[in-house]
């Protein structure tokens, strides 16, 4: 086994190991959440014809001008234009047409009076308010001309997004599609949440983690269960893994123990590296490709605290790759200790932390957060974990932080970016 490595080298042979995926062309709602591979231009205009903004009556300026409360104005209603399909109408002097929210306006209108300025007749109407020139009036390519770049490439799609995408009449957009990811647990202390736990047998958590870790990110991810410590029963997954997907992540099974069957079974692919990162938690590590497909595989220590942290610094940033986001890694927030801590020497120390809010907004005096870690920091103890907001990051050649020094804080947040 190779001797302990930087995290930034073991980070760099994880975004070694995956690309962007290929793009492909996706339905609109099959498209949420992917990155856009190429930028939309509108085909057509928003809105493709000048309609009413509210339900009211056409009309032409000079027929309306001195209208008020005391002396309306009344005119013949010409005709009724409801929302949809509709033939093209001229407004006549002197006369008013009905139309109704996004109605096509007839050619010569020049405002719309809302039907709250109104008797609101059908036949004739009392105009008691005079509109000024282009009030509730929805110009023709008001919202998007036509050519006009509407979404660019490399943007994630939201709702939002879909939402233009939509309006411009794109059924489908290219897309750099979600990875798939399938994970894998091993251990035969393993059972399934909801089963009868025998003495000493654990829940497997760290599955269902990765899987929601995944998900979150905007990965299609799938739990494969667990297998035991049998070196047939995880080589018979893991080539059930790697031909169902992009990305490969397992747990346990890759320490310096006697029963570490994952390392055993991938020991012998060409491009998979095991070996000690200099971090704490989630020291042993492993990444390379494996199966004909060439997988990429990201293999996992199996402590629930190194699962998690390493999928924070190493699978986190390999997703966001294969994605095409234009950064990978978290962008870190400047905090300070609220209290002190030691931390190993010659390692980088992830603390499960909480962001404190104070009275002023939840920073201190000088405008800086403050951190405190949360609980003990074993890498077995998983509670305090769904307690951190976020991770401090101690250098590897600090051992003792004291109340008052500023680190970096990798927040745990939702949000993707």
């Amino acid at each position: 086994m190779a001797g302990v490595i930087p995290v930034e080298e073991h980070l760099g042979r994880c975004l070694a190991a995956v690309d962007v995926l290929p793009a492909r062309e996706l339905p609109l709602l099959d498209a949420l959440d992917c990155v856009l591979a190429q930028d939309v231009h509108a085909e057509v205009a928003v809105p493709g014809f000048a309609n009413s903004a509210m339900d009211g009556y056409a009309v032409r300026i000079e027929d309306v001008a001195t209208a008020t409360g005391q002396t309306p104005v009344t005119l013949p209603v010409a005709a009724d234009v409801p929302a949809g399909p509709a033939q093209h109408r001229h407004l006549h002097a002197g006369t008013a047409i009905r139309v109704m929210t996004g109605a096509p306006v007839p050619d010569g209108t020049q405002a719309v009076v809302p039907v709250e300025w109104t008797d609101a007749g059908t036949q004739r109407v009392r105009v008691r308010r005079a509109p000024v020139e282009g009030q509730y009036l929805r110009r023709a390519g008001e919202d998007i001309e036509p050519g006009e770049r509407v979404l660019a490439a490399g943007v994630r799609l939201t709702a939002r997004r879909i939402a233009v995408a939509a309006a411009v009449g794109r059924p489908a957009l290219l897309v750099h599609p979600r990875p798939r990811v399938a994970v894998l647990s091993t251990g035969s202390e393993l059972v399934p949440p909801g089963d009868r736990l025998r003495y000493g047998q654990i829940y497997d958590s760290n599955g269902y983690a990765l899987v929601a870790a995944a998900r979150e990110l905007g990965a299609d991810a799938t739990y494969l269960g667990f297998v035991g410590d049998h070196e047939d029963e995880v080589r018979t997954a893991l080539r059930a893994a790697c031909g169902q997907a992009d990305l490969v992540i397992t747990s346990g099974g890759v320490s310096a123990g006697a029963y570490d069957p994952v390392k055993a079974v991938l020991i012998d692919s060409g491009t998979m590296w095991f070996g000690r990162v200099a971090m704490q938690p989630g020291m042993p590590q492993g990444v390379g490709t494996h199966g004909p497909h060439h997988t990429p595989v990201l293999t996992l220590p199996g402590n629930p605290v190194s699962s998690m942290v390493s999928f924070e610094v190493f699978a986190r940033p390999m997703l966001r790759r294969m994605l095409s986001e234009p950064e990978v890694s978290r962008t870190p927030v400047r905090a300070v200790a609220a209290v002190g801590w030691s931390s190993p020497a010659g390692k980088r120390q992830y603390v499960r932390a909480v962001l404190e809010t104070t009275g002023d907004g939840g920073v201190g005096p000088d405008g800086v957060p403050r951190v405190r870690p949360v609980g003990a920091q074993g890498s077995h103890l998983v509670a305090d974990l769904a307690e951190a907001t976020c991770l401090a990051v101690v250098p590897e050649h600090v051992t003792a932080v004291a109340a008052g020094d500023e680190l970096d804080c990798l927040l745990l947040e939702r949000n993707r970016r």
